[in-house]
């Protein structure tokens, strides 16, 4: 036999050697922390290879900037990009712009969660350190969610291309979430059962820092109240009109009295949005947007009984009637520790974005413009550690998955430091190449994370019995009425044969 055959020969049991050791099952043992990052490095080399294929779907959802319940350009490209990679897509019952994209069998089964709705008027020129609207009053990505999915789907990718190489056992789901500026898509999809049979759970945001923290957020109760009057001529005969107005406008004003009666940890905020179309005219129609915050769905769901109060008193001093629209509820975060873990453990592994020196010149453009401290973009990683005392702060319909499967969530850098959320600052960062870079890191991180589940069955073990405990007695009740259904429209069909 000749030299070059033996080495060919020595290559193949080598080669076969290596794969074999990634047939095992997972749940039978765990791989060495030697295979566990060769599996890890591969990921990353497989997001890098998608990276150009990363950006123009980013950048096609940042021009989509659809509104919630109406990503259906958003949605359906995600929902195609999979099921060319090789996914099984789903559609959710009810909810037609979300949809499952899945891949792999047996356990663990691992849920990666991706966004893609815009905001309301923060339309916003790509890449500009200057407030430049590119259509006024149009929508925008002020929240960066055109980087959320398409990270999450990247991540998606990465895995089921090593899983195929080295034969690994386990689920990787994409779950195609609507609405989480409104905090409602996921709702609707946790009603129907959608997150059912996941062991855990990953989720990700742009931010301006790398962390992973274990915070909370808030439980919310977001609805509208209407008043129905009676009009009549505010001058001639005004004794034969029953305002709407003036029973809208007594009951916020019992609503601010109450401020002083609740916990210092609610939070109660509403917006006028009909009053009436003349002074002349006795106001026969009134609204208010409200939400109703607090530390936990008890809490919410006390004060929400006072404001409910409130409004039916409203409606007797005015003889007028008034009807209540529950738009969504949603839990405060339970963030699991071992999730967390995970994602810090390979947060760190994978490394901050390494901005270049135009993009931290750009990120110090914005800052000028802002006033606020010349501080760039952040690189480095926030240390992990518990939070010092309650803030909710905001509300996600994330939360209510944590309350379903162990979920944690991961911060990656992807706009400049000091810049205000929910604002034309992070349209602009999430269009141009500080977003994508930001979003090609969390993109790997999630991949990592997966991978090393797949590979050591302790980690499910560990997340499962923490949430088991942190559980205990608790019955998910989801606060969207039954029969409740959101904004509908063409849906996501399966792709052919699936």
């Amino acid at each position: 036999m000749t030299t070059s055959k033996k080495i060919k020969i020595l290559v193949l049991i080598l080669l076969f050697t290596f794969s074999a050791a990634f047939l095992c099952p997972a749940k039978e043992r765990k791989l060495s922390k030697r295979k566990i990052t060769a599996l890890k490095k591969e990921a990353l080399s497989r997001v890098d290879k998608q990276k150009e294929t990363l950006n123009k779907a980013a950048k096609q959802i940042w021009e989509f900037a659809e509104l919630a319940m109406e990503e259906y350009k958003s949605s359906k490209l995600l929902a195609n990009m999979l099921e060319k990679e090789g996914f099984h897509i789903e559609p959710v019952p009810g909810v037609p712009v979300a949809f499952v994209a899945s891949y792999g069998k047996g356990r663990p089964v691992i849920g990666i969660l991706g966004e893609y709705d815009a905001l309301p008027g923060l339309s916003q020129k790509a890449g500009s350190t200057e407030k430049e609207a590119i259509k006024a009053g149009a929508p925008g990505h002020g929240c960066g969610h055109n980087i959320f999915g398409v990270a999450a789907a990247g991540a998606a990718v990465a895995v089921k291309e090593v899983m195929e190489k080295y034969r690994l056992q386990g689920t990787v789901k994409f779950f195609g979430c609507p609405a989480e500026e409104t905090v409602e898509g996921k709702i609707y999809m946790a009603r129907e059962g959608v997150f059912d049979g996941l062991d855990i759970c990953l989720d990700w945001h742009p931010s301006s820092k790398n962390r992973v923290g274990l915070g909370t957020s808030n439980a919310l109760n977001n609805f509208e109240v209407i008043f129905h009057g009676k009009t009549a001529h505010a001058a001639g005969d005004p004794w034969n009109g029953r305002s709407a107005l003036d029973a809208l406008e007594l009951m916020n004003q019992g609503v601010n009295y109450l401020r002083e009666h609740v916990k210092p940890t609610v939070r109660i905020h509403y917006v006028m949005t009909d009053g009436g179309l003349a002074p002349n005219v006795v106001p026969d129609y009134a609204r208010a947007w409200y939400y109703v915050r607090g530390k936990d769905r008890r809490e919410v769901e006390t004060v929400y009984a006072r404001v409910l109060k409130i409004s039916e008193g409203a409606a007797l001093m005015t003889e007028t009637t008034h009807e209540i629209h529950l738009i969504t509820g949603v839990y405060n975060y339970l963030k699991n520790r071992e999730v967390a873990k995970l994602l810090y453990r390979n947060l760190k592994f994978v490394g901050p974005t390494p901005f270049s020196a135009a993009d931290q010149e750009y990120a110090r453009g914005m800052q000028r413009t802002l006033e606020e401290k010349e501080e760039g973009l952040s690189t480095k990683i926030e240390p992990f550690k518990e939070p010092e005392g309650y803030w909710g702060g905001g509300s996600t319909d994330a939360a209510d998955v944590s309350w379903l499967v162990p979920t944690a969530s991961v911060n990656t850098a992807c706009v400049p430091l000091n810049v205000p959320g929910h604002s034309w600052c992070v349209t602009s960062a999430s269009g141009s190449a500080v977003g994508f870079k930001g979003m090609h890191t969390a993109a790997k991180v999630l991949a990592a994370a997966v991978l090393e589940t797949m590979a050591d069955p302790g980690i499910v073990k560990r997340a499962r019995a923490e949430f088991k405990e942190k559980t205990k007695d608790f019955v998910y009740k989801c606060a969207i009425p039954k029969g409740q259904t959101p904004r509908r429209g063409e849906p996501i069909s399966p792709g052919p044969g699936n």
